[in-house]
């Protein structure tokens, strides 16, 4: 499946799929993942389900995806703390842009999902508004300081939330990144518990091992009817 390019707000997004689609899939991307972009999305057209596709690129990936600000974990540069201004593009720009020039229903079933940091963006925004359909939450950084606090007093609304995670990932020396899968299978747990229809599934490898492909399945995933 071939891309098309489209600037919103001097911002090149790549767009797959198709207009009249029943599905709007939404993932904030990084440089790195733009190469194996056209992969990811040849596995989510694995789906039988119609959609329309945007890959939007974060202008600075720690800023941008992050909730609140945070030191330097790895290397040096620390995080931003404006996953807010996402959010309001997303929001205010990009859906309903996207929702015009495709000729999409107004009920569209919106999926905002991505890998790593943009992982836990989807599942931030989510606690923010209940816009979402579903959340496509790939290996996402729930390590992230003080995020299981902030989500258990403010609940994620969405009810299909798909988690994933390497089964090497919380094996590293760093303290921080250490904890992501305790984090993780409490987060499924507190979405079980409060009746959502969650998924956590473990892949093999660390953390840089096909992210591409468990992208592509968290979204399929949340197109699918699980229920």
């Amino acid at each position: 499946m071939s891309a098309q390019t489209m600037q919103i707000r001097n911002r090149p997004c790549r767009i797959y799929g198709e207009a009249h689609a029943e599905h709007l899939l939404l993932q904030m991307t990084g440089e790195h993942e733009l190469q194996s972009m056209d992969d990811e999305v040849a596995a989510i057209a694995q789906s039988n389900r119609k959609y329309l596709f945007a890959a939007i690129p974060a202008e600075s990936w720690n800023d941008a995806l992050s909730p609140w600000e945070a030191p330097a974990v790895w290397g040096k540069q620390g995080f931003g703390g404006k996953a807010a201004d996402t959010l309001r593009f997303l929001t205010e720009q990009v859906i309903p842009t996207l929702k015009q020039q495709f000729r999409l229903p107004e009920n569209v079933k919106i999926i905002l999902g991505g890998y790593s940091l943009a992982g836990l963006f989807a599942l931030w925004a989510s606690t923010q508004t209940d816009l979402f359909y579903g959340i496509a939450a790939a290996s996402p950084s729930v390590w992230f300081p003080g995020w299981m606090e902030f989500e258990q007093q403010h609940p994620i609304q969405v009810q299909r939330v798909y988690l994933s995670l390497g089964d090497r990932e919380e094996r590293t020396r760093n303290a921080t990144l250490a904890v992501v899968g305790d984090n993780i299978r409490t987060l499924h747990s507190r979405l079980t518990e409060r009746g959502a229809d969650c998924a956590l599934e473990w892949n093999s490898g660390g953390h840089f091992k096909d992210a591409d492909l468990r992208t592509a399945k968290a979204f399929r995933w949340a197109m699918e009817e699980n229920r």
